[in-house]
């Protein structure tokens, strides 16, 4: 609603905040937690006593342009008649969402040990490295949805996979030295993607903004979840290190990309 045309660029600003807050966590874990104990989680509740008054304004400009704005009339059975090719780009989707966020729960919650355990770092040094990956990911988050509004969606959904592939694939093989200026490339190429995943949802299937969005995103941070505990099964059995480097292959699956429909296609889509 507050987007207008600029729907890439509206995604990422909201994307932006939780992809930012997340990538202090390693911080946080190694000069709070790990010194404090969890009772130091207390010293961040004025942040979301901040949050939650916020959300409350927004609630109200929200109620406000519901009056104020007419809701268009709704089409009839937006679901039924969903042709089979969307059906399939769906699907690639939800396959693009699965490989960024396997990887990106690898890379959150086991560069760590591994950095540990390579490069014989403390635990504060390897936790930078994993703040490095996800603050790159924040600002690639940003920049990624204005990059889809210039030179569109699918475009962006795959340069950010395939672009990605070489360094994920060298990443165990490198020094620390190198492994740091990657993770930043790294991050901040793979979650570029990560707003435009779910505009293009969004325009894919035209009146469910609502379900497009719980649909990605909810399946996104899902996704991840499961991957920690399958990663860590993988990890337990063949090794931290292999385990790190068969990961490094997950975004290939980028190369379905090349199946979605244009944004042209898209946009033809919403019309119908």
């Amino acid at each position: 609603m507050a987007a207008g045309d600029k729907k890439g660029l509206s995604q990422s600003i909201y994307q932006v905040g939780g992809n930012a807050g997340q990538s202090l966590a390693p911080l946080i874990s190694a000069w709070v937690i790990l010194p404090l104990g969890q009772i130091g989680s207390l010293y961040f509740a004025p942040a979301a006593l901040v949050a939650c008054v916020l959300l409350l304004v927004i609630a109200k400009w929200y109620k406000a342009q519901l009056i104020a704005v007419p809701s268009a009339p709704k089409k009839e059975s937006t679901t039924i008649g969903i042709s089979r090719r969307v059906w399939s780009a769906l699907f690639l989707i939800l396959l693009l969402i699965f490989a960024r966020s396997w990887y990106i729960s690898a890379m959150t919650n086991f560069f760590a040990f591994y950095a540990i355990d390579h490069y014989g770092f403390s635990t504060t040094i390897a936790q930078m490295y994993v703040f490095t990956f996800l603050a790159a990911g924040a600002l690639g988050t940003f920049f990624g949805g204005p990059l889809s509004d210039a030179f569109g969606k699918r475009t962006i959904l795959l340069l950010s996979m395939l672009l990605a592939v070489p360094f994920t694939i060298i990443l165990p093989y490198v020094n620390p030295y190198l492994a740091f200026f990657l993770l930043f490339l790294i991050g901040f190429v793979l979650m570029s993607s990560f707003s435009v995943a779910v505009v293009y949802a969004q325009d894919l299937v035209p009146g469910k903004i609502g379900t497009m969005s719980g649909l990605t995103v909810g399946l996104a941070f899902g996704m991840g979840a499961i991957g920690s505990v399958a990663i860590g099964n993988l990890a337990d059995s063949f090794g931290l290190i292999p385990t790190i480097r068969l990961m490094g292959f997950l975004p290939l699956l980028g190369l379905f990309s090349f199946f979605l429909p244009t944004d042209k296609e898209l946009a033809q889509t919403s019309q119908s």
